[in-house]
């Protein structure tokens, strides 16, 4: 849904406002209330917030199910190392980092 000029609103027009606003955001709109400005913070529907949580997640399981093929695929290619030796690799990146 994109945004209009109506939709960007600032912090005291908001407040004096919140009844309706909170009312527009339930059948759908969202507003940008901007502070100094600056745009500060978005007004959205607490349903829609959840379902952007959710896809989140869903975008993160996605990433994380992504790094598991590319390791399969390095076991498949041969391209490891015993853990305890991965383990020194790792402590000693962390040492050198630190200096």
């Amino acid at each position: 849904m994109p945004l209009h000029v109506s939709d960007i609103l600032a912090f005291s027009e908001a407040r004096s406002q919140l009844s309706r606003l909170v009312d527009e955001v339930q059948q759908g709109a969202e507003k940008i209330i901007t502070k100094n400005g600056e745009p500060a913070v978005a007004l959205i529907d607490a349903r829609r917030l959840d379902h952007y949580h959710r896809l989140e997640r869903a975008r993160i399981h996605l990433l994380l199910l992504e790094d598991v093929a590319k390791g399969l695929d390095d076991v498949d290619a041969g391209r490891t190392v015993p853990a305890d030796e991965a383990m020194r690799m790792l402590r000693q990146r962390r040492r050198g980092s630190k200096a």
